[in-house]
């Protein structure tokens, strides 16, 4: 079965591995780079936090394991995924009372999270300055954060390993279906033929699911100050102790390797727009190194060595997209805004319902029918969705 996979983000890089592996042969088409799109600018959260409703929940749980479940055979590449955890407190009365609420209902549905003291959160991050007045601090012990580039190395590498083939740069323009298969029209005047296609277009969803008559509603990426776009600061090298993800009132803070931390400010994204990037020494990344300072000893003196804009893949309702377009069996459709978490799940079930014509049980909330022909929409509820991978 000669399948083409359309992106080589996480989604694309997993897809096509999981299809490569199942013996199809793969060739994936990248319109700029491998990493161009929002793989390159994601906090990379591995998490089910606060994504609801339950079913959506227990689809980033199954992620989080296949991430535990492919890091645990890790083969000659260099470790991509860290469990170091995620420690959250909250600013404000109502901020309390909605951490609160969201720890009952984690730990109602047996999903670790404990209250510890700042004692504790000490010891897990040993650099932590907790705020005077923060007494409860939330701990999710199995959440985590992974580096994208490392990760889509080990996707793509083992993809190219068993076969799959990379058109770069290709800019698809249209797909469409035909008697025998599918056609894919490239902006160069090529066409090439295959079996079937899976979309991993990311942002660009919208538009080519739509050259194939099917088209996948997403939240416009391009609309400053929205729930599709964020600031992202990413640091010079720190002394600092820190090996598990933050999630506090003034600033989140990951891990990036050899020192470096990546920072977001929830309350600065509503300066976000991808027409105006700020620069590395302006506003919006002094505030966010004068942030980490109050946050994290050993940050003293901290820079960015970039700050990017961010725009999320968001499929029209907030909801991950998984299924077939039409009824021929032909086109497929990946999309969400928790790629990170889910990328090598969305990979393995996309190739066993392409290939072997499974049914994922999984995915039966996330069909793209409910969002075809719909209506863009041009923003959604930021504190929702911000921050969350």
């Amino acid at each position: 079965m000669n399948i083409a996979v359309i992106g080589l983000g996480v989604l694309g890089a997993a897809t096509a591995r999981s299809l490569a592996l199942a013996g199809a042969r793969v060739t994936v088409f990248e319109r700029t780079a491998p990493l161009a799109g929002t793989t390159s600018t994601s906090f990379a959260w591995v998490n089910s936090h606060n994504k609801n409703p339950r079913s959506y929940h227990d689809l980033n749980v199954a992620g989080m394991a296949e991430h535990t479940a492919l890091a645990s055979a890790p083969g000659p590449c260099a470790p991509w995924l860290t469990l170091g955890g995620n420690l959250e407190w909250a600013g404000s009365p109502d901020g309390t009372e909605r951490l609160a609420a969201s720890v009952r209902e984690l730990q109602a549905r047996d999903y670790p999270a404990e209250w510890i003291t700042p004692s504790r959160a000490r010891e897990l991050v040993p650099d932590l300055l907790v705020p005077d007045g923060v007494r409860d601090i939330a701990h999710y012990p199995t959440e985590g954060h992974l580096i994208p580039a490392l990760l889509v190395a080990r996707l793509w590498g083992e993809a190219r390993e068993n076969g799959a083939e990379l058109r770069c740069p290709a800019e698809v323009t249209s797909v469409s279906e035909s008697a025998d298969g599918v056609r894919i029209s490239s902006s160069d005047g090529e066409v090439t033929t295959a079996d079937a296609v899976v979309f991993a277009a990311g942002r660009w969803t919208e538009a080519l699911t739509g050259t194939a008559g099917h088209r996948v509603a997403m939240a416009d990426p391009d609309v400053a100050g929205s729930a599709t776009v964020g600031l992202l600061g990413y640091t010079t090298a720190l002394p600092t102790r820190v090996n598990a993800v933050l999630t506090t009132p003034s600033l989140n803070v990951r891990p990036d390797g050899g020192g470096r931390l990546v920072v977001q400010g929830l309350d600065l994204d509503a300066d976000a727009d991808p027409a105006k990037p700020p620069g590395v020494d302006g506003f919006h990344a002094r505030e966010l190194c004068r942030r980490l300072d109050d946050l994290l000893s050993g940050t003293s003196g901290a820079a960015l060595e970039s700050i990017r804009v961010g725009q999320r893949s968001m499929p029209g309702d907030g909801l991950t997209v998984a299924g077939f377009l039409g009824g021929s069996g032909r086109l497929y459709v990946l999309a969400t805004h928790s790629g990170i978490t889910l990328g090598p799940l969305l990979g393995r079930l996309a190739a066993a319902e392409v290939v072997k014509g499974e049914t994922a049980s999984e995915l039966r909330d996330f069909r793209p029918d409910r969002l075809v022909g719909r209506e863009s929409l041009p923003s959604l509820e930021k504190a929702r969705f911000a921050g969350q991978q």
